[in-house]
């Protein structure tokens, strides 16, 4: 469970206390860790409220309402729903300068073995790009901490969104 617990320790280090998101296999451990299902939990970890949406575009909408109430937010969700939230993305985020963390599970690439997975797997960049949406891909749990902590503070200072993609040899360290 490395890398979920790396994620969210520093989700937890970052100070989002708001996560919204759309489930995936990948984020499961990562959720669990998130709505502390895990023994051992401490106040601190407890103080990220979690919220299940149905589409991606929700859970924008979501976060761009706890970001108005100065929560310091971010999305889970997988690659396959970053189309469906474009709009979003550019009728809110960017017009209303609303900063949003994007934890992406990066499906569709090496070692993906579902054919269906595998278009938006290669279309994900390209996407994020022609959004203006900086992201980064780690390959380590130490990876995916630093670059959650400094995409968030990256987020807050631009005003706008920041993706953290992670893909099946990421998720390797959580096996």
């Amino acid at each position: 469970m490395k890398a979920s617990k790396s994620v969210y320790n520093a989700l937890i280090d970052s100070g989002i206390s708001f996560v919204a998101g759309v489930p995936c296999a990948n984020l499961d451990n990562l959720i669990n860790l998130i709505e502390n299902k895990e023994e051992g939990k401490n106040k601190k970890e407890s103080d990220i409220q979690y919220i299940i949406a149905t589409r991606e575009e929700e859970a924008v909408g979501i976060c761009g309402g706890a970001h108005l109430a100065n929560k310091r937010t971010a999305i889970l969700m997988q690659n396959s729903g970053l189309g469906n939230c474009i709009n979003a993305i550019g009728s809110l985020c960017k017009i209303y300068d609303i900063p949003i963390l994007f934890i992406i599970s990066h499906r569709g690439e090496l070692k993906e073995q579902i054919p269906a997975q595998i278009p938006m797997g290669k279309w994900t960049k390209k996407l994020l790009e022609t959004v203006d949406i900086p992201y980064y891909c780690p390959k380590t749990p130490e990876e995916a901490y630093k670059y959650i902590c400094l995409g968030s503070d990256y987020a807050e200072t631009m005003g706008a969104p920041v993706a953290v993609l992670l893909d099946a040899i990421y998720w390797e360290h959580d096996r």
